[in-house]
């Protein structure tokens, strides 16, 4: 299973990066699925719909489909958060799964660096960084950098540290 982090403070365009990166994987022929974590206690669900019903009622998994898609809404009642492999265990097999946050995890990731948020470099402090994605020049580092806005050169780096051949 190929893993691929897009680390970064908030507000220094990891979304961003993600949303660019998917249609250059994809055009190559590469399937992609992603993760990304969230900070706070979020709900795709609404109050007043079924499925929200559901849930408030008891129900620990709700699945919810149509002709176009499906969503499992799972409650942890108090279980721990689950790791990041635990969340991609339920995912179906794809090439690669492009991961956004996860900062502890154990696995390879870029980071998107941007001085104009006023945070420092996570890679000197965090060896799984293998490479930094930047809207400025960034000498000494102990990884390569790149510009933020090469899209495809940032897909060649990830598809070469996963060792992904595009078709």
């Amino acid at each position: 299973m190929n893993i691929f982090g897009i680390a970064g403070w908030s507000g220094s365009g990891k979304t961003t990066l993600i949303v660019n990166l998917l249609p250059e994987l994809t055009k190559r022929g590469i399937s992609v699925s992603t993760v990304k974590h969230a900070h706070h206690e979020f709900d795709i669900d609404k109050p007043g719909k079924d499925s929200f019903v559901h849930r408030m009622s008891g129900a620990t998994e709700v699945i919810i489909g149509s002709k176009t898609r499906w969503a499992l809404m799972h409650e942890l009642r108090g279980a721990p958060e689950p790791s990041l492999p635990e969340l991609i265990s339920h995912m179906e097999p794809v090439d690669l799964h492009l991961v956004e946050g996860f900062k502890w995890e154990d696995h390879a990731k870029l980071e998107v660096h941007r001085p104009s948020v006023g945070k420092p470099l996570l890679q000197p402090d965090d060896s799984t960084i293998r490479a930094i994605a930047s809207n400025v020049t960034l000498g000494g580092m102990q990884v390569p950098v790149m510009d933020v806005d090469d899209i495809a050169g940032i897909a060649d780096f990830i598809l070469d540290q996963c060792q992904i051949k595009a078709l």
